[in-house]
């Protein structure tokens, strides 16, 4: 779990690749569902998965681990799923069950931060297993996009694109559980910290 307590200030590498994440969903949405310019959309679902490796790579080599970052990764990370699924829903390439399946999971985690802040922790751990469901969802939805449209890449790609959409979409709950079950555990085995600290 992420306590509180900074390591490093703020303004990091790290930090500014998830800002640069953030400010590419925006421009998604609008390349796919404006114009419907899909080769420009998937170079920024292109940049979306490089910095994503990047800024947890350059936090770890350089030293720049940060509350901030603990923070604006897993968040960075959450809403470009949210945008994505969004815009291949509205444009028809994915069904109504995955557009509902994907933020469900991360309602149902949002509500359990409170009671995180009953023990003085402010978010949820990210581990392996959630960062692999995020690996597999950044390859899915680039090769979605791609098989929305006719030839034998089309097909291809939408093939590897559902395997790797399954797969994401397991691993994902999968963590979604894994998450809970530490919260639980959490409530159950450490005493409330905001009544000690007021103590």
């Amino acid at each position: 779990m992420e306590s509180r307590g900074e390591q490093s200030g703020p303004w990091t590498v790290p930090n500014l690749l998830s800002g640069v994440r953030l400010l590419g969903i925006p421009v998604f949405l609008w390349l796919v569902l404006g114009p419907q310019h899909d080769e420009l959309a998937l170079l920024v679902l292109l940049v979306a998965g490089i910095t994503d490796f990047l800024d947890g790579w350059l936090a770890r080599r350089l030293d720049q681990r940060s509350a901030l970052g603990a923070i604006l990764d897993p968040v960075a990370d959450r809403l470009y799923i949210l945008a994505v699924v969004v815009g291949l829903f509205l444009r028809d390439i994915i069904p109504l069950w995955v557009a509902v399946v994907l933020p469900l999971r991360d309602v149902l985690l949002w509500l359990l931060v409170p009671f995180l802040r009953t023990r003085g922790y402010s978010s949820l751990p990210v581990h392996f297993l959630g960062k692999a469901a995020t690996f597999n969802l950044l390859y899915a939805f680039p090769l979605l996009l791609l098989g929305d449209g006719s030839g034998m890449v089309a097909t291809l790609a939408q093939v590897f694109g559902w395997a790797f959409t399954i797969w994401g979409i397991g691993l994902y709950w999968w963590a979604g559980i894994l998450y809970a079950w530490q919260v639980f555990r959490l409530l159950r085995d450490t005493d409330r910290r905001v009544a000690q600290e007021s103590a």
